[in-house]
């Protein structure tokens, strides 16, 4: 407490770690020491207090009771109820270690009067990290993985996104129009195609004036919605594309009564890295009780039906189900030489120690 009130306290440069991603690259992560940590905690407890009341409704992620759900029911009602025609879906390569420390100040000195923590967050994004033994300073970015970071990402994209897209974009557009954004990742919506292309392309150009750069092969302009399917099956064109947001599919469908509604899913890609990441825990656990397996089992399950258990995803995940039990009943058998259970011994072995069921924990109306 007393090196931060003389300004003798000096942050120790993040330990840089890599974790894998889906599309098989890694993610750098930053790890910060266990006083560095406290330090962060209590200015983003502070940061929180000053902008909470600030973030607009669209912003979602590391925020009191606006997670990923929240996020996608925002995005299903504005397409349901709206009415959107075309989608902009974009995604910001390496937003973390792009943030510009010298915007990012800027920003803070609008709404913190405080020089003594502005001086203080200002030394934690100049703090460097170390990696295999070696210092490397940071001249831009925050360290993804750090307990300040989350706090930081959201001030940013508050003024070079969403404060843009209500003071300026919203106020030109003659349709309707929605933005739902959960840190790096944004959806925006629109009723007319032009006003999606004139958005899109200054997009671009918002994005450069900061320091940063949307993924090309992740951010696109598509026509979706109400009426999309009928308009391209007018001109000749194939079903309406899909658009992912937070790991979940858009597509296009219908009700019984034949009615639009956008349904989701969970993604191909995350859904195989999932089954590969099950199987691989079964084989390596296999021969243990088998009380203990299902046990641990069922945590992982349960936690993975709580955040792809939405409407409309309910037979997805009833088949991730069946595939892991059939990876379980593969390695039951692979204990010893010897054939250990047949399929109607192994389902009755299921009645004493069941597996987690299924279950919908979100609804998206």
């Amino acid at each position: 407490m007393q090196r931060l009130k003389n300004k003798s306290f000096k942050p120790l440069p993040s330990l840089r770690v890599y974790i894998p991603k889906g599309n098989g690259k890694k993610r750098p992560l930053g790890i910060a020491s266990y006083e560095d940590k406290i330090v962060q905690m209590a200015v983003k407890k502070i940061l929180g207090a000053i902008y909470e009341p600030r973030f607009l409704n669209c912003m979602y992620g590391f925020r009191p009771n606006r997670g990923c759900h929240e996020a996608i029911k925002e995005v299903y009602q504005r397409i349901s109820y709206g009415k959107i025609s075309y989608i902009v879906d974009a995604d910001i390569k390496g937003f973390f270690d792009h943030i510009d420390h010298d915007w990012m100040m800027k920003f803070l000195e609008w709404n913190i009067q405080d020089k003594n923590l502005l001086w203080l967050i200002r030394k934690y994004l100049k703090a460097g990290i170390m990696e295999q033994g070696k210092f490397e300073p940071t001249e831009e970015g925050s360290a993804q993985g750090s307990v300040m970071s989350p706090m930081l990402a959201n001030i940013y994209m508050h003024h070079v996104l969403t404060l843009w897209f209500k003071l300026v974009v919203q106020r030109e557009m003659q349709g309707e129009c929605f933005l739902v954004n959960f840190a790096d990742d944004f959806v925006a919506g629109f009723q007319y195609k032009s006003e999606a292309e004139r958005y899109y392309k200054e997009l671009k150009e918002r994005m450069e004036k900061f320091g940063l750069e949307l993924e090309s092969s992740k951010s696109r302009l598509i026509e979706f919605g109400r009426f999309a399917e009928q308009n391209r099956r007018a001109r000749g064109e194939c079903k309406p594309e899909t658009f992912d947001f937070l790991g979940f599919p858009f597509y296009c469908s219908k009700t019984r009564k034949g009615g639009f509604v956008p349904k989701v899913q969970t993604s191909r890609k995350k859904f195989e890295q999932k089954v590969r990441a099950y199987k691989n825990w079964i084989y390596d656990n296999r021969n243990r009780p088998m009380r203990e397996i299902i046990k641990e089992l069922n945590v992982k399950l349960i936690g993975h039906y709580q955040y792809y258990g939405v409407t409309w995803n309910f037979r997805k995940i009833t088949t991730f189900l069946h595939r892991v039990q059939q990876f379980l009943f593969k390695a039951m058998n692979r204990r010893g030489c010897r054939r250990a259970y047949t399929w109607n011994g192994f389902v009755e072995m299921l009645k004493y120690y069941p597996l987690a069921k299924p279950k919908t924990y979100y609804c998206l109306y």
